[in-house]
């Protein structure tokens, strides 16, 4: 006990000792402090290069129309349409995020390798190449997002997820009769969790930032981060009655719900890559 909360504490030691080698946001140095040079090196640390000028005068005009806009109030966000709409849609991407099934999986894991026919030293083994394949994915995804655009990836992510959950149901029905499958359940979890980091897994963070001016930003991340810590605690509180309910099939209930959520980032969800704060925030007054 006493060396697993040892392991607990490490992660949070190395991040109070690399916290302060972490520049402030730049926005926030220009927009809140009105520092405009901070915030100039901070964006060239953050870029790691010097020629940031274009990026620093998008961001000066952020600041002058903020002199024109009064910070947004909660009421204001949820009665204002032009507010409204982009709440909705950051709501629905923390949603995406929670209710696709992430927390199953890694909450979960070692006991859904054990439910596939695996031994328990099998199935710790493969939980931690899950978490590896995880952290690796999270790192790619980074490069990923400048290249291919946050709504193209969150879909691919989706419906990669959704692949992998029936094909996970399929070993998870099968494994009796088809030994092979056992391992497939392997596979078809850590492509899983590939597809959660390639999209869902960091695609909703950016999106409420990108969705909103400085004025409505805070009160908007609020609502968004609350929704998505809500969503988080009923899946990890609900996984276990339902699978106890429905067994293996309750990997359907996620299957559904990320058809759903697959659909809707298709039809509602814009794409923010390459487009300004007033170029985003103006196709939702419209």
């Amino acid at each position: 006990m006493a060396l697993a909360a040892g392991h607990h504490r490490h992660p949070r030691i190395f991040q109070l000792a690399t916290l302060p080698f972490c520049p402030e946001s730049p926005k926030y140095l220009l927009l809140d402090k009105d520092d405009e040079m901070a915030a100039e090196a901070a964006l060239s640390w953050l870029r790691g290069t010097i020629e940031v000028h274009d990026e620093m005068d998008e961001m000066k005009q952020e600041q002058e129309s903020m002199k024109l806009v009064p910070k947004v109030t909660l009421k204001e966000m949820l009665t204002n349409g032009s507010l409204r709409k982009p709440l909705v849609i950051a709501m629905m991407m923390m949603l995406a995020q929670q209710l696709s099934g992430i927390n199953c999986a890694i909450f979960y894991s070692t006991k859904i390798f054990k439910l596939a026919g695996l031994g328990p030293q099998e199935s710790q083994s493969a939980t931690l190449g899950m978490g590896s394949m995880n952290v690796l994915m999270t790192f790619i995804s980074l490069v990923l997002i400048e290249k291919a655009g946050r709504k193209t990836l969150m879909l691919i992510g989706l419906v990669g997820m959704f692949l992998m959950t029936t094909l996970l149901l399929a070993s998870l029905l099968t494994f009796e009769t088809v030994p092979v499958m056992s391992y497939v359940a392997i596979v078809a979890v850590i492509l899983f969790v590939v597809g959660f980091a390639t999209g869902p897994g960091s695609i909703p963070w950016f999106f409420v930032t990108e969705l909103f001016a400085q004025s409505g930003r805070p009160t908007a991340t609020s609502i968004a981060v609350s929704v998505n810590w809500s969503a988080n605690f009923l899946v990890g509180l609900g996984f276990e009655p339902l699978q106890m309910l429905l067994g293996s099939w309750v990997f359907m209930v996620f299957m559904v719900i990320q058809v759903l959520f697959i659909i809707y980032v298709f039809i509602a969800v814009p794409e923010t890559k390459n487009r300004t704060i007033d170029e985003i925030t103006a196709q939702f007054r419209k």
